[in-house]
């Protein structure tokens, strides 16, 4: 009980003022718990406003189709957390007549959200005693409570969602569970937390044992992927290029990108111009350039893309079903938007 309350007088003081804090409404509620998966919140801050602007009910964002909800959502990555919330804005519209589940064990059912999406929704809105636990949490309470077992095991993941079950104050499971996240953002922080202003300095394990950068322990990751991405970005003299929706589970479902020859390393201009598909997509009279002399490499969680982008101008093409005014209102992976914003300042 001293740990919740110590931590809930401290939110009372510190808490970050945030517009969705000012909110019960469970969609709101789920669109920043949403959005802020894998995100900073300075950066999902503009498109949280953003969304409830322009989907300010549950009815708004399913009556949208997917492609606009994609072009939103870009810049934020993940987009499967994008495809999974329009699924099941969808779901709640038409099966639930707009109602929101309004607890744990109904709001988990729903597509693209966990435990901690879950426990969130269901403290916050519906004041049931279900407790969080994100990157903050276990931060949090691994410091706090010297706990070594890797946060990203089955025995971390389960030992560490009794401990918070255990603390959480039950009488306002919401309040405490933004507690336990601000507190982890904004004072127990990964790098340089603030320990000699902290309120459980006198307690805490990893202060006293200076395990403070050990904690938390997490397992190695998984081994990176390479792939090598050569887009080619068709102009036409009459100002035409190619686009085509990625289909497939992978990664980018449902963006838009240039026509990729994707290989095993780097390859040349020579190699492009003799490959397979660049033969089958031009005629005879085309001149090709690199855009970038450096390769660019796009870090993902679990892949690592060398790019390349090659302008390759010809007269006119069949295929080409895109006009370069309208290109902005497709939605594009960040890697494609960021060589467009290049693109369009050297013309």
């Amino acid at each position: 009980m001293k740990f919740s309350n110590t931590l809930i007088y401290w939110y009372l003081q510190n808490n970050r003022d945030l517009p969705w804090r000012k909110s019960k409404n469970p969609y709101f509620i789920w669109l920043s718990e949403i959005m802020l998966q894998q995100t900073r919140v300075a950066q999902g801050l503009a498109y949280y406003i953003k969304f409830t602007t322009t989907f300010p009910t549950v009815f708004d964002l399913a009556k949208a189709d997917e492609s606009t909800v994609l072009k939103m959502w870009q810049g934020l990555g993940y987009y499967s957390r994008a495809r999974n919330l329009h699924f099941s804005a969808k779901q709640i519209s038409k099966e639930l007549n707009g109602i929101f589940p309004s607890t744990y064990e109904e709001i988990i059912k729903l597509k693209g959200i966990g435990d901690y999406t879950a426990s969130a929704i269901s403290s916050i809105c519906f004041n049931e005693p279900t407790a969080v636990v994100d990157g903050n949490v276990y931060r949090v309470l691994s410091r706090y409570f010297g706990v070594n077992t890797p946060t990203n095991s089955t025995s971390g993941i389960k030992e560490f969602k009794t401990l918070a079950q255990t603390l959480i104050d039950t009488s306002q499971p919401g309040t405490y569970n933004q507690a336990l996240m601000d507190f982890g953002a904004l004072h127990c922080k990964p790098q340089n937390p603030l320990c000699e202003t902290c309120p459980f300095s006198d307690s805490c394990v990893a202060f006293e044992k200076k395990l403070t950068k050990e904690l938390p322990v997490k397992e190695k990751k998984i081994k990176v992927r390479k792939r090598y991405f050569n887009f080619l970005v068709i102009k036409t003299d009459d100002r035409k290029t190619i686009l085509t929706e990625r289909k497939g589970k992978g990664i980018w479902q449902g963006l838009y990108q240039f026509p990729l020859i994707e290989n095993t390393e780097t390859i040349s201009e020579k190699e492009i111009i003799t490959s397979k598909e660049f033969n089958s997509l031009f005629p005879a009279e085309t001149t090709i350039s690199l855009f970038n002399k450096k390769e660019i490499v796009h870090k993902l969680s679990h892949q690592h893309l060398y790019t390349q982008f090659w302008i390759v101008e010809t007269k006119t093409l069949k295929n080409a079903n895109i006009s370069w005014e309208n290109i902005q209102d497709f939605p594009v992976p960040v890697l494609i938007a960021n060589f467009l914003t290049r693109f369009e300042s050297k013309k």
